[in-house]
């Protein structure tokens, strides 16, 4: 099986960059894509991305610009200190 994607959509906001604490560049930004049919509205896909591609996303993108993104699907889950279990996809 194979996990690749491929997405086309503008920013919603200005990309976020931070660094981990091993000094990784990391950009979180969240991408409005359309759906198809008429007057269906649009799809908003969060996404990260790390190292050299973050930084050159966080230095040439802002909001309402378009781009088209390769890569794969995660998703992960996780308890919260107050015992809620929470997913993130």
């Amino acid at each position: 099986m194979l996990n690749f994607v491929g997405i086309q959509g503008r920013f919603v906001r200005d990309p976020e960059m931070r660094r981990t604490n091993s000094g990784k560049a990391v950009a979180s930004f969240t991408l409005a894509v359309d759906r198809p049919g008429k007057d269906s509205g649009a799809a908003f896909i969060p996404c990260v991305a790390w190292e050299k591609t973050a930084e050159f996303i966080s230095n040439y993108f802002m909001k309402g610009n378009a781009i088209i993104v390769e890569g794969r699907l995660t998703s992960r889950s996780y308890e919260t200190k107050e015992g809620h279990k929470r997913a993130v996809h």
